[in-house]
């Protein structure tokens, strides 16, 4: 945990789950200099902050419970950012509905005053959140985008003045900037492109040339990945009614090629992602009907998985939070898995060879065994004894 302080006062703050050993801490520079925008400090005029707030992508709840007194709505794709919203507003002394908790697949509200933009890493996940904010916005609408140097390119600006309204940025402060906009009511929209369909290649076992959906932010959303496609040919080959995890779902791709090769499997599909989870049951209602049975849950791993409940996990950990490297999403994801699956189940991870799962798994499961590789990436499988 660490302090964050602003004219306001001093707040502890955290990312969620709290691990006592993370190095990272629930906000940088960027929420930093917004903070200070807002409040006028650096020669700015302080920003009216009475009618209706909305801040969209806070990733860890920083803003948000800087902001409290305000009563802001707080739009997010990741569950773990709302997670750590509530318990950095319990560990503040704020009450938790002072703010209105909204996904990026909520409907927005119908009028917002101030529209506040952490840049998302996907430049599709914000194209498609301005898309469904920009009939809330009005003229008077103050509108700051903040993020590093690094996440804010030319390309960001572009779809800000597209669906918003001219747009201009701040000077870099701290390696941060702003973005500020103004709306442009009369300014004519095309309609969102999202969600996107393709169609799989052939060669990648069950799904081959089966169609999948995925919603803007999704890893790969205009093509299939090479560590995916390799996995997709790698991954066991089962039958009988096994309760299957695709952990870090994504857009369920693996799930359902899973289910396709068992029919008598079920599938649940997990991830902190409310996008990716809406495309995971979209891309498994494409390919196995509205009537196949299967469970979809946004959720923080395998934590709403009963202990001893799953025969197999299949696994593509994510290696990035935001723009850190850290394999603590794959030790949780490892735990949680071990902890679900019952005597004798099966975890199956695919990852770059450089990752070095295999030691981790290993640590946790007490074996590992690698079933494919090549010089980029691995296939590895551990079971529980």
């Amino acid at each position: 945990m660490n302090r964050l302080t602003t004219s306001q006062g001093g707040f502890d703050l955290a990312r969620f789950p709290e691990h006592p050993r993370d190095p990272f801490r629930a906000w940088d520079a960027a929420d930093e200099y917004l903070l200070r925008q807002l409040e006028g400090i650096d020669g700015a005029e302080p920003v009216d902050l009475s009618g209706a707030v909305v801040v969209v992508g806070d990733r860890w709840g920083a803003l948000t419970t800087v902001l409290a007194g305000h009563r802001p709505v707080q739009i997010t794709d990741s569950y773990l950012a709302q997670r750590a919203t509530l318990a950095n507003l319990a560990r503040n002394g704020d009450d938790p509905d002072t703010v209105r908790l909204l996904s990026a697949r909520d409907t927005p509200p119908g009028r917002i005053d101030v529209l506040l933009v952490r840049v998302p890493k996907s430049l599709a996940l914000l194209e498609d959140q301005l898309h469904r904010l920009a009939p809330a916005v009005h003229a008077g609408t103050v509108v700051i985008g903040t993020g590093m140097v690094k996440e804010i390119h030319t390309s960001t600006l572009k779809l800000f003045e597209r669906i918003i309204g001219p747009t201009r940025t701040s000077l870099a402060v701290k390696k941060a900037r702003l973005i500020f906009c103004t709306p442009d009511p009369a300014l004519a929209r095309t309609p969102s492109p999202w969600p996107h369909r393709y169609d799989l290649p052939d060669g990648v076992g069950s799904v081959s040339g089966r169609t999948v959906v995925n919603h803007a932010g999704i890893f790969c959303a205009e093509r299939l990945d090479i560590g995916t496609r390799f996995f997709l040919s790698h991954l066991p080959e089962r039958s009988g009614p096994d309760r299957i995890v695709d952990l870090g779902c994504g857009n369920g791709v693996v799930g359902t090629s899973a289910a396709l090769a068992n029919p008598e499997a079920t599938v649940t599909f997990i991830d902190e992602s409310y996008q990716a989870v809406a495309s995971a049951e979209a891309t498994f209602r494409a390919n196995l009907g509205t009537d196949a049975e299967a469970t979809f849950l946004v959720g923080d791993g395998m934590a709403d998985v009963p202990p001893g409940s799953v025969d197999l996990v299949l696994n593509n950990p994510p290696f990035h939070s935001h723009l850190a490297t850290t394999d603590a999403t794959a030790r949780t994801m490892f735990h949680g898995a071990r902890t679900a699956l019952r005597q004798g189940g099966e975890l199956w991870v695919v990852g770059n060879r450089h990752l070095g799962y295999h030691t981790q798994l290993r640590r946790t499961f007490g074996n590992c065994t690698t079933v494919a590789g090549d010089p980029k990436f691995v296939v590895l499988r551990a079971v529980k004894r």
